[in-house]
């Protein structure tokens, strides 16, 4: 039988989900969910749960959101809960050291990428726009370090020609069951220390970089494209109007940067060219391609902005 823990998790997106509800699932004891505050959305503005308060709602866990862990009031009261252990996934607040040493097994932490390649903010995004064949979920024992911390478990998935939005619904799903065979294993791992001289780091995203640049290599172009899909979006000007690329294919052929070579919108890049899959015009739900081009022409010769 699995032992089961006290447990405190901490998490905010979408990502972060599947890991709440599996620790939930396998029967652990969730003494309470830390997230993000509330944001306005939407058109109202009105206040907005995170998706991991929505989820510790629906499971009936108490939620706490402070803006900060850094007061002693709140560090105190995240260490009266006497939990085992704290799970974080993309919480998004930086844990000061009294929180990451609170609890009896500290911190773990479910980070997106096979440490140490690509600690930081956008691992997920930043495999893909480099090309790499593989990336993975590592679970970590939390330090002051930028994902520093020493190693208890990875798990692999090839990249292929999976988008940022594909490739973090697969990683969510990995990171949960991963953190729960680290749980019910615990007190037997041998935590392997990171290779600092291996590190990589993963910067946050700038939307300066969603400008599409058709002097690339097309090759290069659709792993840019596909790292900032769905969010925020590699775009490109037509007729006055935004476009974002959420998808798109090689193709050998050849033309000035940003031409329009043929009425499948193929567009011509430093080095080859490439051919939009699936697009969003501004405003505009996301669509196939043969959707974006019907009563639209761009006509053959067109050099895109």
């Amino acid at each position: 039988m699995r032992p089961k823990m006290k447990i405190v998790f901490m998490g905010t997106p979408d990502f972060a989900v599947p890991a709440l509800a599996a620790l939930h699932e396998a029967g652990h004891e969730i003494e309470c969910v830390y997230t993000q505050p509330p944001r306005p959305a939407g058109r109202g503005k009105k206040l907005r749960p995170s998706p991991v308060q929505a989820k510790a709602e629906e499971l009936g866990l108490p939620v706490r959101h402070p803006k900060s862990l850094r007061k002693e009031d709140a560090q105190a009261e995240f260490a009266a809960l006497n939990a085992d252990v704290a799970v974080v996934a993309a919480y998004g607040l930086i844990l000061p050291q009294a929180v990451l040493d609170a609890h009896k097994h500290g911190c773990l932490n479910i980070h997106a990428s096979l440490l140490p390649r690509w600690r930081g903010a956008a691992p997920i995004h930043r495999a893909i726009m480099a090309g790499d064949e593989q990336t993975g979920v590592t679970i970590m024992q939390m330090e002051a370090g930028l994902d520093t911390g020493p190693m208890l478990a990875k798990v692999t998935t090839p990249v292929l020609d999976k988008t940022t939005g594909e490739l973090t619904e697969e990683l969510a799903e990995l990171g949960a069951n991963a953190m729960v065979e680290v749980l019910a294993d615990l007190p037997n791992i041998t935590p392997q220390i990171q290779d600092d001289a291996e590190a990589i780091y993963a910067p946050k995203i700038d939307k300066a970089e969603a400008r599409i640049d058709w002097s690339r290599d097309a090759e290069e172009l659709v792993r840019h494209i596909h790292g900032l899909a769905p969010f925020p979006g590699a775009w490109f000007e037509v007729d006055g109007m935004r476009v974002k690329l959420l998808r798109a294919e090689v193709c050998e052929e050849r033309g000035r940067s940003g031409e329009v070579l043929d009425d499948e919108l193929t567009i011509a890049c430093g080095k080859d060219a490439l051919r939009p899959t699936r697009l969003q015009p501004a405003g505009k739900p996301a669509m196939d391609r043969e959707d974006f081009l019907r009563g639209r022409t761009i006509a053959k010769g067109t050099i895109l902005a």
